[in-house]
């Protein structure tokens, strides 16, 4: 008896369990559910205020061809139009060896290569990357440019010897400059002052020097313009095509060039170039409009950077802040909607851990369970054991920020294209360079059919937007050929 009334208590107690167990199952799927249904919520909303349709694109384009043709005129434009460089660009005719240094925050690029001129493809190509010491970065620029010209003697010495040349004057040197990403660290160098690069100047003062560095080191080579790399990827595609109107800079910075003509610009009557065209750098990473598609996200970020209210585009469109916004939403869910479980990951509260070459990686991840969303979220924010339904939403906000940032581009674009009045009758190439271009395919797909889709069927032939040729800083051999008619190597 005594056996039976055990077996039945424990009988009793083992279905309690099992009901209990049952029940606990029960609420937390449906805490599970809230929260993914609240995390739906949230993507919801952020996908329905960063839309971009076509309507909103082109005011977005309006607005940017109309600051741009106020900031030909006055100084009430943020894009500040800074007349960059108002020599010739290549004809596509340039034949011999070039060189060229880029120079971008803490490194510096030097570039030589082989132009065969009627428009052939650069041959003979080498790079060489030097990082400039933190002693000489914070050192006059004296300094700087008298690293540049020692390391470039030892390259010129290392791949051709040009003495005992006979020239009737010294080979240009090709010099463009990328200014830092991070404004902190430019406001550290002082060899440079990156912030008044616009100034014409500035610029006189920095060739002078450079080219007393050079003289000093016996390269024989001289520095006849300094342009923003943009302006010099601008270059790169006069020398394949009449028809390339601008040049788009996307990477971790942004940035926009186009030809302009000299009659357009009215603040600089009296300044002619030889092709009655100028280069205009269009600084558009300022640009700003009602129209643009920010969220609570956005402003987020525009707050707590280190210039609020300035550089809209830019942290809209860049690489620098793609990875920023997606880590936003990522903690908002995290943090309202127990996206990753009850546990905030501390990681995820660490401002600009995310990177955009992260972002690509995680958006283009084609396998079923999003093995490579998994692997960024263990790696990055130390956050595992994540279910494929939760991989899939990090994936959503990815996408989301690339397709707006890729489509404002287009509409960027659209805006210099319509400022040129070259739309409906005018075939106009666009050459693009950086990382987000080449490297994010899904991010450069989006950009393509942005311009497409404004364009319509009857007219979308009359853009052609393309990859710049030679990579990274190598619009300084295109500046160095444009300056050098005729001197082959």
């Amino acid at each position: 008896m005594r056996k039976e009334v055990v077996v039945a208590a424990v009988t009793v107690t083992t279905a309690a369990a099992a009901v209990a167990a049952m029940v606990l199952v029960r609420h937390w799927k449906r805490q599970n559910e809230r929260s993914w249904r609240h995390a739906k919520r949230i993507l919801r909303k952020f996908a329905r205020e960063s839309a971009t349709p076509v309507t909103k694109l082109w005011l977005v384009a309006n607005d940017l061809a109309v600051d741009m043709q106020t900031g030909l005129i006055s100084e009430q434009s943020k894009l500040g139009m800074f007349p960059f460089y108002s020599g010739s660009l290549p004809t596509g005719d340039e034949k011999g060896v070039y060189y060229g240094i880029n120079l971008r925050g803490d490194n510096f690029l030097i570039l030589r290569a082989q132009l065969g001129g009627k428009n052939e493809i650069l041959s003979e190509f080498q790079r060489e990357e030097v990082q400039i010491p933190s002693r000489v970065i914070s050192a006059d620029s004296k300094e700087l440019f008298d690293l540049i010209a020692l390391e470039l003697s030892k390259f010129v010495s290392l791949h051709e010897d040009l003495t005992g040349k006979t020239k009737l004057e010294k080979l240009k040197l090709g010099f463009t400059i990328s200014p830092p990403v991070d404004q902190a660290a430019a406001s550290s160098c002082r060899g440079i002052d990156w912030r008044r690069l616009t100034d014409d100047t500035v610029r006189t003062q920095m060739m002078t020097e450079i080219n007393e560095a050079l003289l000093k080191h016996g390269v024989e080579m001289q520095v006849s313009a300094m342009v923003d790399e943009v302006i010099g990827c601008l270059a790169g595609a006069r020398y394949y095509s009449r028809e390339s109107v601008a040049a788009l800079s996307l990477g971790m910075a942004v940035n926009a060039a186009y030809m302009e003509s000299v009659q357009e610009v009215q603040k600089l009557q009296g300044q002619l170039s030889n092709s009655g065209e100028m280069a205009i750098s269009v600084n558009w990473g300022n640009f700003s409009s009602i129209h643009l598609p920010m969220t609570e996200f956005d402003a987020s970020l525009d707050s707590e950077s280190t210039n609020p209210g300035s550089g809209i585009f830019e942290k809209l469109i860049s690489g620098m802040y793609l990875g920023e916004i997606v880590r936003k939403v990522l903690l908002k869910m995290a943090q309202e909607a127990a996206l990753f479980g009850d546990n905030l990951p501390i990681k995820l509260t660490i401002p600009y851990l995310l990177r955009s070459h992260d972002v690509a990686i995680m958006h283009q991840d084609t396998s079923e369970d999003y093995e490579m969303v998994d692997e960024k979220l263990k790696e990055i924010f130390e956050i595992s054991n994540t279910t494929p339904v939760v991989r899939e939403i990090v994936a959503e906000v990815c996408d989301i920020v690339a397709e707006r940032g890729a489509r404002l581009v287009g509409a960027g674009i659209m805006g210099i294209v319509k400022k040129l009045g070259r739309i409906a009758n005018k075939k106009s190439v666009i050459t693009v360079e950086g990382g987000l271009y080449e490297h994010y395919r899904i991010f450069r797909n989006y950009l393509h059919s942005s311009v497409w889709e404004m364009l319509g069927s009857d007219l979308s032939d009359n853009v052609i937007i393309e990859h710049s040729h030679g990579g990274s800083g190598a619009g300084a051999l295109f500046i160095a050929a444009s300056q050098t008619r005729g001197a082959d190597s």
